[in-house]
């Protein structure tokens, strides 16, 4: 463990505590990346960290008023909030030729789903942003994302965007997978896709900052380290999935590039942002800027 992580209990310093608030996703990737110190087994002297559990994009609206000091946010969201918060070079959900999938209830080509109305799970996600990059016409509706598949399946829409879990598991409700945006994203760019990071609130200054920043990867690093016991805590929030798919999720979302983006992984930021921005989906010129 890094210097700045240790085992002191909290009584003995509990007069300097400072509450660091801490939002992430209820699913299980999140839960797996966070639970070194959700259980107190990454502590940092002088600091407590206070966890909510929230979906993505409440998270992302949230980040717009500078509500947390630590909070997973979609890279689509970034570019909204940052002048207030900067990113942390941990803690990122990347695709590596795999991501967010529209899902339909019939075989549909590529140009038929164009003319659908599409159920998304935000205008905020990065799968969103993806979409509108892939079909800058179609037409939308915000469903929250774990009643997305139920709903094309109950017939209100012909497809949905899905993002989290719903990709290991629309086809064993009997739909139709059309387009798989990190396997696009990757023969358009040969870049990985970035879909979501861990954003820390600039005013808490460049030490407390940097802080935390080592603690998030000491706590990623120690889920890693320690899998059994860190995969049996976020197969609670392991929606519809059983331990071996709950596996393969964590291990498509958590691995070497959630310790560090490493370059590929920033200029795949970058470009995305770029891109949406240069095409008119994102109305603020990004700054991307990384805690090191």
């Amino acid at each position: 463990m890094s210097s700045s992580v240790s085992s002191i209990s909290s009584g003995s310093i509990a007069p300097q505590l400072r509450e660091i608030s801490v939002a992430h996703s209820p699913d299980s990737d999140d839960a797996f990346m966070f639970y070194g110190l959700a259980t107190n087994k990454v502590r940092v002297p002088g600091l407590k960290f206070t966890h909510t559990l929230s979906d993505i994009e409440t998270l992302n609206r949230k980040a717009k008023d500078a509500f947390y000091d630590l909070t997973a946010v979609s890279f689509h969201a970034y570019p909204y909030l940052q002048d207030h918060y900067a990113l942390l070079p941990s803690g990122g959900s990347v695709g590596e030729g795999y991501g967010p999938m529209i899902v339909a209830n019939k075989e549909y080509s590529v140009e038929q789903i164009k003319n659908k109305k599409i159920a998304v799970p935000g205008t905020l996600t990065t799968a969103y942003l993806v979409l509108k990059l892939f079909a800058p016409e179609v037409q939308t509706e915000v469903v929250p994302f774990d009643q997305i598949i139920p709903q094309v399946l109950q017939g209100r829409y012909e497809a949905g965007l899905i993002i989290h879990e719903g990709q290991l598991t629309y086809s064993k409700s009997g739909l139709h997978r059309i387009v798989d945006f990190g396997k696009w994203w990757r023969e358009e760019t040969g870049l990985p896709l970035p879909l979501g990071g861990n954003a820390i609130k600039r005013g808490l200054g460049a030490e407390i900052m940097h802080e935390v920043s080592t603690a998030l990867r000491e706590s990623i690093q120690y889920g890693l380290d320690h899998r059994d016991e860190a995969l049996e805590y976020a197969m609670q929030f392991a929606r519809d999935l059983d331990r071996q798919l709950a596996s393969r999720f964590v291990s498509m979302y958590v691995n070497e590039r959630t310790l560090d983006y490493g370059e590929e992984g920033r200029k795949a930021i970058t470009r995305l942002l770029d891109m949406g921005y240069e095409r008119g989906i994102i109305p603020h010129k990004p700054r991307v800027e990384f805690v090191d």
